[in-house]
């Protein structure tokens, strides 16, 4: 079940995805004690960071992580990371547990079992956003991807998976699919005409390895599209 929500302005958009998300966080404080929450990396989601790292709530109970992480250390300038530490992880939010998906290594396959294993208590996630390409990937679930049917395997066991993609300059590392899906509030945020056609694309689409979007379109719990030109 989808539900699209269409705002007057990319301003208002984050700024009332914000709000919503820390609502939702503070609904998992109460019930569980402790919350836990995906965000997408990349410049677009940057003013919706800033904006939630400054709600009020317990945030030293919050795990926070990306959906997804370039193969790069944090100093490199392509790392999501980096950026998440300069927009969400500031302001009352710095006090979060940061759950990283990068360690020093050659390749993703010597430190992907850690990872993996750092990340498992956080799961299943309380909030989760996620952005789309205009080639409708999501994460870093690429159509054309070396591993993209396992990370699609709605039966899959893997929480991480490595991924290269034609053209990207560097291997990412991504949530997999049931783990998204699993999320027990789901956002995609998307902005502009171009993605607004590329997602009804996706929903004209029936296999998910042509439109990696479709694992969110189809997941058992709602997913709110936020939507701004």
């Amino acid at each position: 079940m989808t539900f699209t929500l269409h705002y007057p302005s990319r301003d208002d958009l984050m700024a009332r995805l914000a709000a919503l998300v820390a609502d939702q966080l503070r609904d998992a404080l109460a019930q569980r004690g402790h919350a836990s929450l995906a965000v997408p990396g990349g410049t677009t989601p940057a003013p919706f960071l800033n904006l939630l790292g400054q709600a009020d709530l317990d945030w030293g109970k919050v795990s926070v992580m990306l959906t997804d992480e370039r193969f790069v250390p944090e100093d490199s300038p392509r790392s999501n990371t980096r950026l998440l530490r300069q927009t969400l992880l500031q302001n009352r939010a710095k006090a979060a547990r940061f759950i990283a998906f990068y360690a020093p290594a050659d390749q993703p396959e010597q430190v992907i079992a850690a990872l993996q294993l750092a990340l498992a208590p956080a799961l299943p996630l309380d909030v989760c956003v996620l952005g789309m390409g205009e080639d409708m990937h999501t994460a870093s679930i690429f159509p054309g991807a070396d591993l993209l049917a396992q990370a699609l395997d709605p039966q899959g066991g893997a929480l991480l998976l490595p991924m290269r993609a034609p053209g990207a300059p560097e291997p990412r590392i991504t949530l997999t699919a049931p783990v998204l899906r699993g999320a027990r509030h789901l956002h995609l945020l998307i902005t502009g005409p171009a993605k607004k056609t590329a997602l009804e694309k996706a929903v004209s689409l029936a296999d998910p390895s042509q439109a990696p979007v479709r694992v969110l379109l189809d997941a058992a719990n709602p997913l709110h599209i936020h939507y701004a030109d």
